[in-house]
């Protein structure tokens, strides 16, 4: 099976894709996994590193963009769809399936009109314009909140939840790694958030008397590394917190993590769930529609997080929570068990195993294989000492004999 992710931008859209093309890479030695983003995007930077290829098309978004920006995006779609069809073309994929941003768009629509399987993947609770879109041209619909259907054509709706990455995997079955100072994880999206950072800085005053007994990492973004840095020194936290720009491995530190305070985006919330960690959101407060609100509320009502509006949280506040939770543990284990209860760890799968169904509807049992030239049921290759594990595997998955279907 071959399956093209389009989208990205953030890593709200992106890693669920991530998540998805590790399920898809690892059932079978023969499955293929191609990306479609933007140049700008996290995509670009990401992809290459976990080993999959990227396509890349002039998309640009239409919504908030201002007059200006609207123009631009107008007149890029002509151009976008070209290079869809020519991608589209080229890979010739069994299934197509967009993850929102800027690239889903065209590429999906393109990939509908030629008759390909196609499906979105909409991670937040209130939809955003291009899924609500494409929602009317897909064959399925993959929502990780209930409330989300409601924007789509029934028949097409499928809730799966948000496709966690295999590293965060490990948080669902290990227990917390052990450690002596109460752990504190702080970060935003993928490139910070300054209302965070600002309000734990502010927080830090109200710790004084605690401040021995806390481990805190922190991940600030790119534009905020030095001022935050230079904040927990000016308070004489330096010797109690870890500050950096991007933690690349998100499951050691939910591993460490007694207590979270994040934003509440899509695939972060879905995280929380699956590591079962006990959290404060703080959401996006100009988050299109704002769709982060309206996600945290989920984990609020079932007893999961904490949310204040950035606009009404202070440092003094976001302390009193901190030392709250960190005196109860009762309340924080309470937290954890109703944030498991949310968790969908099978995600990825149960959304890989409809793209098989499309596939096979449409294509039989092989695929598209045999369009693009190729051997529609391929031997397995002989193990070589030290060879390429698939991406986002452990190379240890058991691979099938050379008549077993590719899906």
């Amino acid at each position: 099976m071959k399956v093209l992710i389009a989208g990205g931008g953030t890593g709200g859209h992106l890693y669920p894709g991530i998540a998805l093309a590790e399920e898809v890479v690892t059932r079978h030695h023969a499955n293929q996994v191609v990306f479609v983003g933007t140049e700008r995007g996290l995509e670009a930077r990401v992809v290459p590193r976990e080993g999959y290829p990227l396509e890349t098309i002039r998309a640009q978004g239409l919504k908030g963009k201002g007059v200006v920006g609207l123009l631009k995006g107008l007149f890029a779609l002509p151009m976008a769809f070209v290079e869809s069809f020519r991608i589209l073309q080229r890979h010739k994929p069994d299934v197509v399936v967009g993850v929102g941003g800027y690239a889903s768009g065209p590429v999906v629509l393109a990939a509908a009109l030629m008759g390909i399987p196609t499906a979105v993947q909409e991670q937040n609770a209130l939809p955003g314009l291009t899924n609500k879109v494409l929602g009317r041209f897909v064959r399925v619909v993959f929502t990780a909140f209930e409330d989300a259907a409601r924007f789509f054509p029934s028949r097409k709706v499928q809730l799966v939840g948000n496709p966690i990455r295999r590293k965060l995997m490990e948080n669902f079955l290990r227990s917390r790694v052990a450690h002596e100072k109460f752990s504190l994880l702080v970060f935003g999206g993928s490139l910070g958030a300054r209302g965070i950072n600002q309000r734990m800085i502010d927080a830090l005053e109200h710790l004084q008397d605690i401040k021995d007994q806390l481990h805190i990492i922190h991940q600030t973004g790119k534009n905020d590394l030095e001022t935050v840095r230079k904040g927990y020194a000016d308070k004489g936290f330096d010797g109690q917190a870890q500050v950096v720009e991007y933690i690349e491995d998100m499951s050691s530190a939910y591993a460490k993590a007694e207590l979270v305070v994040c934003r509440a985006g899509a695939t972060t919330l879905s995280e929380l769930t699956v590591a079962k960690k006990a959290s404060i959101l703080i959401p996006f407060p100009y988050a299109t529609d704002n769709h982060q609100e309206v996600n945290a509320q989920a984990l609020v009502k079932a007893g999961a997080a904490l949310m204040f509006r950035e606009s009404e949280l202070t440092g003094q506040q976001l302390a009193t929570e901190i030392r709250r939770l960190k005196d109860n543990p009762e309340a924080r284990r309470q937290m954890e068990k109703k944030a498991g209860l949310l968790g969908r760890p099978e995600a990825a799968k149960e959304l890989a195993d409809v793209l098989v169904d499309l596939m096979v509807k449409t294509y039989g049992p092989y695929g598209r294989a045999e369009a693009r030239g190729e051997d529609p049921n391929p031997k397995k290759p002989k193990k070589s000492n030290g060879g390429d594990k698939p991406p986002g595997g452990d190379g240890s998955e058991k691979q099938a004999g050379g008549n077993e279907k590719q899906v």
